[in-house]
Formats: structure tokens, C-alpha cells, sequence
């Protein structure tokens, strides 16, 4: 893994080595103006902000989301040459570094390509894929369709199919849940706040079921713990630590 890296003209940040580290907090990048987490390149000049994903610092020459977009030649650029877009993947406006279709047809984030198309844990037996298709309702807006956007955008999806989690609403239940704070929750967190911060990752997530309960429903809601938490995991990284508080009351 490259530790430095040399910035051209075209980032506004000419000829400076940033430095590849791990941030502590998340941030913005000031390639694609989207919100990151742990791995990044930083300028290590104390007064100065400049940081950028991983994704955006390297620029690989393809990215790794071909299948998703047949017959498309993506091609990096450090603004959109034919003004507002969408990235087909989280369908968010895109604001800066992109890559585009040399058709002009698909746009995507360049962090957005870095998701993982299949997440998994050796001692579990649930899979998440990214999907284009769809059979339940996102757990996050409740909707099959992303109603906003004219770009259908993807989504991650349970191995069984009826756990769902658009990519956009997994976006902005990270940001929401970095502006509230929840990511500097800890193992004093009383029960009130671990749940508003579980109810924001999905909205209609039912407290845990009490003994009396009876094991389908206590098992439902274990799988859908299970659920958000490798998908958080996936998304944060190493900082999924900072998280973890919420699940321990919760498995």
C-alpha cells in the first residue's frame, strides 16, 4: 500500500504528498465533497484540511463495478464535463471527482465503487449483495423505489431476499448518525440512547422482544440485527468500533 502520494494541478492541491492514513473522525473528502471514514490520503501539513478517500487519491483506471454497467468505459474526471448528475450507484448529486461513461450515460462517486459486492463474516451464516433488484422494502425509507431520483441507484440485499438497504439511505443514515454523535457512544450509552441511535439506521426496528416473546419473533429480530450490523461493519471499517456499543445489548 502506497504510504505517500503526489497531487496534481487539476485537485487544487498542487504538488503536495499526502500521507495515506487511517482518520480518526470521519470527514469530507475534498475530491468527491462525500462523506468518509477511516482510510484516507491527508495532507500532513497541520494547517492545512486537504483529504481525500482512497479511492479519490489513486484513481484506478477502471472501476471495479463493470458488471453493474455493461459496455460502459468509465474514465476519471476531476469535474462533471456534462454538468449535474447523479452517481448510479447511491444516486446522490455528484459534486466533484467522478467517473464517468465515455458514453456519457453512468456516473459514479469514486468511493462508491470501493463497496464491497458481497459482504460475509466466517462465523456467520448471512451474505449481503449489492443488488440492482429488489424484493422487500428498504429497511432505512420503507420503500422498494428511490422516489427522489430518476437514477435507479443500488442496493444491498440479503442473501434471502427480505432484508434490503438502499445505498443512498445507507449514506444518509451515516451522516445523520455522525451529526447527532451517535459514533461517540459508549459502553455507558444508557438503553434510550442506543435505541434512537438503532431507530436511525431503521426507523421501524422493534425494541428487543422480551422473554415473553416468542422465539420467531426473537429470531427475526436477531437476523435483523445481524443484518445492519454487517452492513454498518462493511460501510465503517475499523470504526465500526465506535459503533459497536449499540449492538452489545442487542445479539
Amino acid at each position: 500500500m502506497p504510504t505517500l502520494l503526489k497531487i496534481h494541478d487539476l485537485d487544487g492541491h498542487p504538488e503536495h504528498e499526502l500521507e495515506w492514513k487511517k482518520s480518526q473522525v470521519p470527514f469530507i473528502c475534498n475530491g468527491c465533497k462525500e462523506l468518509g471514514f477511516g482510510v484516507c490520503y491527508q495532507c500532513p501539513d497541520m494547517n492545512c484540511n486537504y483529504i481525500l478517500h482512497e479511492e479519490c487519491g489513486i484513481r484506478r483506471p477502471t472501476p471495479p463495478f463493470q458488471k453493474f454497467f455493461e459496455d460502459c468505459n468509465f474514465q476519471f474526471h476531476p469535474e462533471n464535463p456534462l454538468g449535474p448528475r447523479k452517481c448510479d450507484i447511491c444516486t446522490s448529486d455528484i459534486q466533484g471527482f467522478l467517473y464517468q461513461c465515455s458514453y456519457g450515460e453512468h456516473n459514479l462517486h469514486p468511493h462508491c465503487t470501493s463497496l464491497p459486492a458481497v459482504i460475509s463474516l466466517p462465523d456467520s451464516d448471512m451474505s449481503i449483495y449489492l443488488s440492482k433488484r429488489i424484493q422487500s422494502k428498504c429497511l432505512k425509507c420503507q420503500s422498494k423505489k428511490i422516489s427522489s431520483s430518476r437514477v435507479q441507484g443500488l442496493s444491498y440485499v440479503s442473501s434471502d431476499g427480505k432484508l434490503c438497504y438502499h445505498v443512498t439511505c445507507l449514506k444518509q443514515a451515516s451522516l445523520e448518525a455522525w451529526k447527532r454523535d451517535y459514533f461517540n457512544l459508549d459502553v455507558n450509552a444508557n438503553d434510550e440512547e442506543k435505541s434512537l441511535a438503532l431507530q436511525n439506521l431503521s426507523p421501524k426496528l422493534v425494541v428487543r422482544p422480551s422473554g415473553e416473546q416468542n422465539s420467531k419473533a426473537m429470531k427475526g429480530f436477531k437476523l435483523l440485527i445481524k443484518f445492519i450490523k454487517l452492513l454498518f461493519s462493511a460501510l465503517l471499517g475499523d470504526h465500526f468500533t465506535l459503533f459497536s456499543t449499540l449492538f452489545q445489548n442487542f445479539s
